[in-house]
């Protein structure tokens, strides 16, 4: 794994899958609010969020960062040049014609939508054309579906531990995932950048 991105990388994504949870809006805050037109790549979030209230996440980064931000809708095509998030209460997957869908199933890591389940879906319908990366949070979520995406020949990224705010999901990440790339969110943001033009 590397903790630094290199001045020649290169790599452009289908898609970017991220996962976060506590402490994941600041993450993903500081993650999103640098981007600008153009975007070509759409971009997932997978945010734990408590089931029985409703989200507010479109209007928040709706005002705080410049693409055009939705809520997945079952059947809807993952469109590029969007920054969508999952709706509370399902698990988001994206099936193979490249539109979302929502499960009931149960929670994963006690968390639905799970992350795991997102990666492990996008790492099937995607593979070596997906970025994903894991943020912040405070359980194991997203480590099994980053080893997913990683040995389906996807790129995975992992926010430095040492500067989440709750360490233990992306050290879960790196222990089981080996990811290709370990950076704090300032070089996550770089590599953005770069996947998504």
């Amino acid at each position: 794994m590397k903790r630094q991105l290199p001045s020649d990388f290169a790599f452009a994504a289908q898609v970017v899958a991220i996962g976060a949870s506590a402490g994941g809006i600041d993450a993903l805050f500081e993650l999103l609010e640098p981007l600008r037109d153009p975007v070509r790549a759409p971009i997932v979030v997978v945010l734990h969020l408590p089931e029985q209230h409703e989200s507010r996440l479109v209007q928040v980064f709706g005002h705080r960062t410049r693409l055009p931000v939705e809520e997945a809708q079952p059947h809807a095509p993952v469109a590029g040049g969007t920054l969508f998030f999952a709706p509370p209460g399902y698990h988001l997957l994206v099936e193979r014609d490249r539109s979302f869908s929502l499960s009931c199933d149960p929670p994963v890591h006690f968390s639905r939508p799970s992350i795991d389940v997102f990666f492990e879906s996008c790492a099937d319908t995607y593979g070596a054309q997906l970025l994903a990366m894991v943020l912040t949070g405070a359980n194991d979520d997203g480590a099994r579906g980053l080893a997913a995406v990683k040995a389906a020949g996807g790129l995975t990224a992992v926010q430095d531990p040492l500067e989440a705010l709750h360490p233990a999901m992306p050290e879960a990440a790196i222990r089981l995932a080996d990811p290709d790339f370990v950076l704090p969110l300032q070089g996550l943001a770089s590599l953005l950048q770069t996947a998504i033009r």
